[in-house]
């Protein structure tokens, strides 16, 4: 199964890429896909690559669900439900 996650643009690199960070985590992607992306917006990212900006307000709400998730399968058996 394959996810695309919000992420936030922390930095614009040269050639059409950028720095992001996810929960911490800085990772380089392209940002070839997706025009007019800006230090600040938030992406949505698959396998390395911008594939569309993201509200804000729908980041944050899809970043908690994804905690929300972790933090329910940490106290379950192992099993994702």
């Amino acid at each position: 199964m394959c996810l695309a996650i919000p992420a936030r643009v922390v930095r614009l690199l040269d050639d059409d890429k950028a720095l992001i960070d996810v929960g911490g985590v800085h990772n380089e992607i392209s940002l070839g896909l997706v025009e007019d992306v800006a230090v600040g917006d938030y992406v949505i990212v698959h396998v390395g690559y911008a594939i569309a900006r993201l509200d804000a307000d729908e980041a944050d709400r899809t970043l908690a669900l994804f905690a929300q998730m972790v933090s329910e399968h940490e106290g379950s058996s192992g099993e994702i439900h």
